[in-house]
């Protein structure tokens, strides 16, 4: 009964945008298990807020031996960029950020241990980093427990001048805990702690202060904690081939900033080859202690940031993918295609153009060919 539960969810995870509540926490459950063969070519588009960005990213996964399994990815962004801190502070521009990553998987007794390695870069930014996970299962696999930690570094450049002009250190350290309660429900347990360290800002950044505009101007270290709790549950017996799932998220950091995050989700198999996911989420933020729209008070820091500001978001989004029929056994073939709409409302961060409270609304649209062998 359990491994015919664990199947559906492990399914329907899949189908589930951004590694949500099914994909993560099956994932975790499964720890003592290698993850399967697969390949994924994915085409996306963002645009909203005068940013537009497109590309490929193709996705190759191939066990040997039942020991190891190892990983490469590979993601292309055409990014077309006339956001509001451009538009109002400097001009247009278009510029391709490539990026890849490798890793390798391997079973250790009732361990999973993984590690990996990704670069990603464009013409004034380069950020490489370093990771290693490892889950174990106890109490008869009924329990994974996990631990992981990644060390990343930035190079941090500015069209214009020659070589570097900075850097930037990331530490991250991660644990969670996935517990099987039923049969048909799990939950999960997760945190981490982060360190960043070095330039934290942006060259083209500006601040106002009396009106007037100033580099921007950030501390070189930050902390930062989150936790999140997920539940997945399977409705089958109330709605067949249907699952719900609901996630929760609080962050804060010595920047003063805090916020939440809540989602809900619900899968529905539409006969046997059509899997239709929905998924609402809900974002809130305070702005940062030394965040200002238009700063009355000459400070140490100060920064107009719009990411650091006080704002509320919403996205609803649909995801549908088909199960491709007759294929060679141990093949399975998926035509996915998702769609998100985004909404960004600001409390504190002014359009210079027009003197009102910015807001704007993103869309986002994927399109997939995933192939498990």
């Amino acid at each position: 009964m359990l491994r015919r539960v664990w199947k559906l969810l492990r399914r329907v995870g899949r189908a589930v945008p951004g590694a949500a509540m099914a994909g993560g926490a099956a994932g975790g459950a499964s720890a003592a298990t290698l993850p399967e063969n697969k390949a994924e070519a994915i085409y996306h588009v963002y645009d909203g807020g005068g940013v537009k960005a497109t590309g490929p990213a193709l996705l190759v996964r191939k066990s040997l031996a039942d020991r190891v399994s190892l990983s490469a990815q590979y993601y292309v962004d055409a990014v077309s960029n006339a956001s509001i801190d451009v538009v109002t502070t400097a001009s247009p521009f278009k510029e391709t950020r490539t990026a890849w990553d490798l890793g390798a998987d391997t079973l250790v007794r009732d361990s999973l241990v993984s590690v990996g390695v990704s670069r990603s870069s464009e013409p004034d930014y380069i950020a490489e980093a370093v990771n290693a996970d490892v889950s174990h299962e106890v109490f008869g696999g009924m329990t994974t427990v996990s631990l992981g930690f990644t060390r990343a570094r930035d190079q941090v450049g500015k069209k214009g001048d020659r070589g570097w002009i900075d850097q930037a250190s990331h530490w991250q350290y991660r644990a969670g805990v996935t517990q099987i309660l039923t049969p048909r429900w799990l939950v999960s347990l997760n945190a981490e702690a982060v360190a960043d360290s070095g330039y934290l800002g942006s060259p083209y950044r500006a601040a106002r202060v009396f009106g007037a505009a100033v580099p921007e101007r950030n501390p070189r270290t930050r902390s930062s904690r989150a936790v999140k709790a997920r539940t997945l549950y399977d409705t089958g017996a109330q709605l067949p081939g249907s699952s719900v799932r609901a996630e929760f998220r609080r962050y804060w950091d010595n920047w003063d900033i805090k916020a939440t995050t809540t989602e809900f989700g619900f899968a529905k198999y539409l006969g046997e080859r059509f899997l239709l996911d929905a998924t609402m989420r809900f974002y809130a933020q305070d702005k940062a202690l030394f965040y200002s729209d238009n700063a009355q008070v000459e400070t140490v820091y100060v920064s107009r940031n719009r990411q650091l500001s006080s704002f509320k978001s919403t996205s609803v989004g649909a995801r549908l993918s088909y199960t491709w029929p007759r294929l060679p056994p141990g093949w399975d073939v998926k035509l996915v295609g998702a769609y998100e709409r985004k909404s960004f409302r600001f409390s504190d961060f002014t359009d210079l153009r027009t003197g009102k409270t910015y807001s704007y609304d993103a869309n986002v649209l994927q399109l997939m060919v995933l192939a498990n062998f």
